[in-house]
């Protein structure tokens, strides 16, 4: 069956294809009342369809946000791709979402395939804004190109951002007041990119260990810090290294609640008891951490806020549109793996 066109809509409706396109496109020009509910029933009848993508190439417009994150397989990228995509839909704007897999390569092909497809706008959770891939496309026809997550490296980017410096520190403290002698970092490191926020959440780590005055004659802080994979899997096997030490640490940051659950099975696997034998706080708040076990004490921040700006500010809609990161407070969600409201020993049977 062939493709029912605008032309034969016009000619069952007995208009010509210019008034079938006002009454399709809402204008620009009226449409009479009775003129428009002959189009409508011609539409209706023939079963036509416009044609998405010659109409966006027409007006350079398509009604569509490209999103590249690191892996939605992870559920941290996962929620913030659903919040992005809800608060998208509310913009009437359908979005795309491609998987860069941390490959800078493969962000660089959905950037331009995105911009081949003239999305509204871009938004990017990159794991690298210095990459060839974010700094070296063309986006001179005005495309909008939103950092979420990451901070910009160029004065001139615009990022969507939480505050994970503070909010490590806040998650740091909390485990200081314990009473633990030193807490251990599991996932941070200080080789990522300065505007990766693992990289913030570990600076936060480490200015807070700085307030308490610490290492004051215990082991250097380097030797605090275990780098591992982002995913849980790879993160447990690191984790039951790490806790099968003999000077094990007994309180423990992770950079992100998916490291956090890791090192929770592995604690699990070789007898370890949390909190009462290992205090654990971590990072993101993922909807996960309330039935991890036990329950994770984390840092969250106002994600659907933070994804709502960056639908906003990517389609221009966001009133100070300037460079800049904008950046949104991180509170602790405290739970049970820090040590509060652990239960108390069981009496003593007589």
């Amino acid at each position: 069956m062939s493709r029912v066109t605008r032309d034969d809509v016009a000619r069952l409706a007995g208009t010509s294809t210019a008034v079938v396109s006002y009454v399709i496109n809402n204008g620009p020009r009226p449409v009479a009342a009775a003129t428009r509910a002959k189009v409508l029933a011609a539409v209706e009848e023939l079963g036509y369809r416009p044609n998405g993508v010659a109409q966006a190439m027409a007006r350079r417009r398509s009604n569509l946000i490209g999103m590249v994150v690191p892996d939605a397989r992870q559920p941290f990228f996962a929620g913030l791709a659903h919040m992005v995509e809800q608060a998208a839909t509310e913009r009437g704007r359908l979005l795309l979402i491609g998987n860069s897999d941390y490959a800078n390569e493969r962000e660089a092909h959905y950037i331009r395939a995105f911009l081949g497809m003239q999305v509204d706008g871009l938004i990017l959770v990159t794991q690298d804004p210095s990459a060839p891939g974010i700094t070296g496309f063309d986006a001179t026809d005005g495309t909008r190109v939103v950092l979420l997550h990451h901070r910009a490296e160029s004065p001139d980017g615009v990022a969507v951002v939480a505050d994970d410096e503070g909010g490590a520190q806040q998650a740091v403290r909390h485990l200081l007041d314990h009473g633990h002698a030193e807490v251990h970092c599991f996932g941070g490191t200080f080789a990522l990119s300065p505007s990766d926020p693992v990289t913030s959440r570990t600076a936060g780590w480490a200015a807070a260990l700085a307030d308490a005055g610490l290492p004051a004659g215990g082991r250097p802080i380097e030797e605090q810090l275990t780098t591992a994979p982002f995913d849980r899997v790879r993160a447990h096997a690191v984790a039951r290294t790490l806790l099968a030490r003999p000077d094990r640490p007994t309180a423990v940051f992770c950079a992100t609640d998916d490291q956090a659950i890791g090192l929770l099975r592995a604690a699990d696997d070789l007898g370890i008891r949390v909190p009462e034998d290992l205090a654990v706080a971590a990072f993101d708040d993922i909807a996960e951490a309330v039935i991890a076990g036990p329950a994770l004490t984390t840092v969250g921040s106002p994600q659907d806020a933070m994804a709502r700006t960056a639908v906003d500010l990517v389609l221009g809609i966001e009133p100070e549109a300037g460079a800049g990161a904008r950046t949104f407070p991180a509170h602790l969600v405290v739970r049970r793996s820090c040590g509060c409201g652990k239960p108390r020993a069981a009496a003593a049977k007589s």
